[in-house]
């Protein structure tokens, strides 16, 4: 049975009564549970963009933050964010205790047995994040998504605690030397390689580019603060080797120490004048209305595991990523590109 059951909602009053927005409350136990806002609006499934926006009204409107951003440190609730958490969480117990059982059984629900999951562990990307809602329900697949750097989501799916594992990797460059901490994980009977999207890298700057930044020596030699991402990411081994390639003093670029773990974190910072540069998505940077100077284009693909490709879960995600729906999908996102999606390769293209 599908069933309709009353929800706690809370509202600003004053000269003019405003219902708080409902995105507010859960927002705030993400952050306390993760303590990384980064994190948190995944776990919510909203934009960093909206995320930060929506502290920053209340924090406007109530006359006090609710959530510190560190850089470097991550996220914690402040004084006044810590007691809305705890008068939730009391009011959400006083609402069971009193109403347990208000309900209206409506309907019949959809067998669970005719829903498949599938647990996907993978580095972060703007078009997977938002795959679960482009997918018909008539697929019948749900999508369980763990977003970690491309090594700890190859690793995660290599020793079995995934099904699939999303990794991306540079187009037309040195493929050994790029490509082998990926080869690492993946094995060449064993599996099989699912064309995703192909999308834009380069570097995210403040409006206008006032420096007039083309590259990362530009960022070292004009002394800018760089916003880096956490190791393991597919995007920090690339701009590492970045590094090498243009023998750039690696400390310059990260003697300011701040890391993030998703591209629009990224572009947040940049944004709200945290960094003076970052490296990360076109994408998120047109979120943000932020220049962008591509440098990279890459390629991101869904291991499997052969045997199973040809199997539902799996067989429907493909002929997804295969369908005009899915293509209008990635469109909408600046810099992608979903021609070839849904093929199925061997490992040895990789290198």
């Amino acid at each position: 049975m599908i069933r309709i059951t009353p929800t706690l909602a809370w509202t600003l009053t004053g000269d003019h009564d405003e219902a708080i927005d409902a995105r507010l409350l859960p927002l705030i136990e993400a952050v306390a549970m993760s303590t990384s806002l980064a994190a948190a609006v995944v776990e919510c499934g909203i934009s960093y963009r909206a995320a930060w926006g929506l502290l920053r009204d209340y924090e406007q409107k109530l006359g006090a933050s609710l959530v510190l951003l560190e850089r470097g440190r991550g996220a914690r609730l402040t004084a006044l964010g810590e007691q809305l958490l705890r008068t939730q969480k009391t009011a959400k117990q006083r609402l069971v205790r009193v109403l347990p059982d208000l309900a209206i059984d409506v309907g019949r629900a959809p067998p669970r047995s005719a829903v498949l999951p599938l647990h996907v562990a993978a580095s972060h990307d703007l078009v997977l994040a938002t795959l679960s809602d482009a997918i018909p329900a008539t697929a019948g697949i749900t999508l369980d998504l763990s977003v970690m750097g491309s090594l700890n989501a190859l690793r995660e799916y290599a020793e079995g605690r995934a099904d699939v594992a999303g990794f991306h990797v540079p187009i037309g460059r040195n493929l050994t030397s790029e490509r082998g901490p990926f080869l690492r994980w993946l094995r060449v009977r064993r599996d099989s390689l699912v064309r995703f999207v192909d999308r834009d890298q380069g570097l995210i700057l403040p409006r206008g580019n006032p420096e007039r930044v083309k590259s990362l020596r530009h960022v070292a030699e004009r002394n800018l603060r760089f916003v880096n991402r956490q190791r393991g990411s597919g995007t920090r081994l690339l701009i590492d080797r970045m590094i090498v390639e243009e023998n750039i003093d690696a400390s310059v670029l990260n003697r300011f120490g701040h890391e993030e773990f998703t591209h629009p974190a990224v572009a947040a910072t940049v944004a709200s004048g945290g960094a003076d540069a970052g490296f990360g998505l076109r994408a998120a940077a047109a979120e943000y209305r932020l220049a962008f100077v591509p440098l990279v284009r890459e390629r991101y693909f869904l291991a499997v595991r052969t045997k199973d490709a040809a199997k539902p879960p799996f067989s429907r995600l493909i002929d997804f990523l295969r369908s005009p729906a899915f293509a209008r999908h990635a469109r909408r996102f600046p810099g992608y590109q979903p021609a070839g999606a849904g093929a199925i390769g061997a490992v040895k293209t990789l290198g």
